[in-house]
């Protein structure tokens, strides 16, 4: 039996987060995905027909963009040879796009391919199930695509009705233990992290940036994450209204919904040189876990024992550790479930911000962490990084990177 081959992270990208109906919104999610791969292309210099396959995770898809890998591609001028596919798994479609190429090159499929992922939620459409074949009388229900697939995310027959993930959220801070206060001190953090490392110069290497058209003049430029707000404070948080009575998740300690796109190379070692290409990290191995849908937000701990148990590695080896911020209480939550203690990981954990601060575009959000999270790793000169995030319908993902330098 063949071994599996070394796989290569190169060249992460993504374009500034916008917030939800802001600067993003006129550039459909294709227009955002086709972007982002012309970025990569170019900053790589990768030739653009020993691409192999273009993997691509949207989680809000529609038939105006189908198959949203080939359409991206195609759109981003590369060869009409060059296939494409669309991934799902919610949340954790970003990350599994990536995890998906590399199995794909581990086992010899492909050398080299594009792993991407890209949501506009202020694009996401009202739908109807029942125009198609008319109804005798009565109304037409137009339904909001972003609410009813928070409401959906899992079978109620079976598990009940769920609201959406904001009750999955206080469902854990019930369990935990967490407050109110505990949650926003958390969100002040990850905006004082974002802000801090765009006023340090972090974001220059990761960031490309995106023509926005307008309605009148010339096109904006849009090349800085529009949701991070550094004069939050304890005092500005704490006058939020909890969103659901007596609760603890506000607008202001969980995730935003957002507009963005992120990409990279995921290329077989033995190909690299022969390609030009010079690899920021390595792929370690990865898992993927179920949980009961009314907890989602706890996937990270079931999926993070899986993978440490196949790969031997623990906490102590981790340079840098990734949440993916769905609302703080889930973060709060997960280092609980870990049996880790925040100011024991301070310097590790979510080191540039995440969902709460520089947001949570669906689809994009796993390959946008992974690309912030390999360039801190870079900089810090190698090392083990490890990424995790919840999926809505109860599900955890996690996945171990590992830096060149060591």
């Amino acid at each position: 039996m063949t071994s599996l081959r070394r796989v290569a992270i190169v060249g992460p990208v993504r374009t500034a987060v916008g917030t939800f109906g802001g600067t993003l919104q006129p550039v459909r999610a294709e227009d955002l995905a086709a972007d982002v791969i012309r970025a990569l292309v170019e900053r790589t210099g990768v030739d653009p027909t020993g691409i192999e396959d273009v993997a691509f995770a949207q989680s809000y898809s529609n038939s105006e963009a189908p198959c949203i890998g080939r359409w991206a591609a195609l759109a981003a001028g590369l060869p009409i040879e060059v296939p494409g596919f669309q991934i799902d798994r919610r949340c954790g479609g970003g990350l599994q796009a990536v995890i998906t190429a590399a199995m794909t090159v581990q086992t010899g499929a492909a050398d080299v391919v594009i792993a991407g992922g890209v949501e506009s939620m202020s694009n996401i459409e009202h739908y109807t199930t029942t125009a198609r074949w008319g109804s005798r009388s009565g109304n037409q229900t137009l339904y909001d695509r972003l609410d009813r697939g928070r409401e959906r995310s899992q079978p109620e027959e079976r598990f009940g009705p769920i609201s959406g993930m904001i009750e999955t959220a206080e469902n854990l801070a019930t369990h935990y233990g967490i407050s109110r206060e505990e949650a926003d001190a958390f969100s002040v953090r990850s905006h004082a992290n974002a802000a801090a490392a765009w006023e340090s110069g972090v974001f220059a290497d990761e960031v490309v940036s995106v023509s926005v058209p307008q309605r009148r003049g010339d096109a904006v430029v849009f090349d800085r994450d529009e949701g991070i707000r550094p004069e939050s404070t304890l005092e500005t948080l704490g006058r939020l209204r909890a969103i659901s009575p007596g609760g603890t998740v506000t607008a202001g300690n969980a995730a935003q919904q957002n507009d963005a796109a992120a990409a990279c190379l995921v290329v077989a070692e033995d190909k690299l040189e022969e390609l030009g290409l010079e690899p920021i990290a390595w792929f370690e191995g990865w898992a993927a876990a179920g949980v009961e849908p009314s907890m989602m937000g706890i996937g990270p701990v079931a999926a993070v024992q899986r993978l440490f148990a196949r790969t031997g590695v623990t906490f102590d080896d981790l340079d840098l550790i990734e949440i993916n911020e769905a609302f703080a209480v889930q973060v709060l939550a997960v280092l609980a479930g870990w049996g880790v203690k925040l100011d024991e990981v301070d310097s590790r954990l979510n080191v540039n911000g995440s969902g709460i601060s520089l947001g949570h575009p669906i689809g994009a959000t796993g390959v946008r962490i992974l690309t912030t999270m390999l360039h801190e790793l870079d900089r810090r000169r190698g090392g083990l990084a490890l990424e995790t995030m919840c999926i809505g319908g109860g599900q955890g993902i996690a996945a171990l990177f590992r830096g060149v330098h060591g």
